[in-house]
């Protein structure tokens, strides 16, 4: 509706609803989880049975909190490891991948920026089965032809790190060039009329204006692989991530525990978030 015509008060009652009735169905779940983290029971489900910090805190026979349960901590470490990791690897080659598709003499650029897209409609199971495959058979020929055990072809903590980095550095991509698209490249012209080295225009002028993309990007990229569930799957080995390990909990039967953990991951994406807005903000 154009915003300078009048609305009928059936529409303004109508629009509160839906997005009542649409932030509900968003955050409705979300807020059962937390609340459940704090229930005395020894099911992450409904009845309330009283208020309890036990799933958090508690070390004992019939329960054992999550800052006391070595195997969830250990699951929490690694996914940091882990998402640190493709963060560091993603922001490198996402921007530099930004910077060679905004030269205008780059031949083939439709192609090639089609191609560097690719990971991001490819579902991640695909992606996932796809690299176990090639690894696998990779190792299966270096062990048959040379007699040599490349550790890295198996599933491991490093090829979860390729699998993950392996598209979300196109996300990467995407939010720097999107960035760059708009950066006035007669300020590098002027510096290097000046005398700077590219590496000082790249260094003191290119890199500060993109600084809020970068800093959004790495965020996103985070927190992407710290919940990633399809491709970690199948090139895990035997340290389990956090969102594999909930998921074995889950299928076996588990505690509120799970809760406790849902609930601690909700409050600090929901921190980095608020922290990334509020330097982007600045930034601008």
């Amino acid at each position: 509706m154009i915003r300078s015509l009048p609305k009928s008060k059936g529409y303004d009652i109508s629009f509160i609803i839906y997005m009542v009735l649409f932030y509900t169905f968003l955050f409705a779940p979300l807020v059962v989880t937390c609340v459940l983290a704090f229930n005395d029971s020894e099911f992450p489900t409904l009845p309330w049975n009283g208020f309890s910090l036990d799933w958090f805190f508690s070390n004992t026979n019939d329960r054992v909190g999550i800052f006391n349960d070595s195997s969830n901590l250990t699951s929490i470490w690694i996914s940091i490891k882990t998402a640190f990791f493709v963060s560091i690897f993603s922001l490198t080659l996402g921007t530099m991948g930004a910077f060679l598709f905004e030269q205008e003499n780059f031949k083939f650029k439709q192609g090639f920026y089609f191609l560097a897209l690719t990971p991001l409609v490819i579902p991640g199971v695909i992606l996932g089965i796809s690299l176990l495959l090639s690894t696998n058979t990779a190792g299966t020929y270096m062990e048959n032809t040379f007699g040599i055990d490349v550790e890295f072809f198996r599933p491991s903590f490093w090829l979860v790190v390729i699998g993950q980095f392996a598209f979300i550095s196109t996300f990467v991509l995407l939010v720097v060039s999107a960035r760059l698209k708009k950066f006035d490249k007669s300020l590098e012209e002027a510096a290097l009329n000046l005398g700077a080295t590219r590496f000082e225009v790249i260094r003191l002028i290119t890199l500060p204006y993109l600084k809020p993309a970068l800093i959004g990007a790495g965020a996103v990229a985070f927190l992407m692989s710290f919940e990633n569930f399809n491709t970690t799957l199948f090139l895990i080995g035997s340290d389990t991530t956090l969102p594999i390990n909930l998921y074995l909990q889950v299928r076996d039967g588990s505690t509120p525990i799970i809760n406790a953990i849902s609930f601690l991951l909700i409050v600090s994406t929901s921190l980095m978030a608020i922290i990334n807005l509020i330097f982007t903000k600045k930034e601008q």
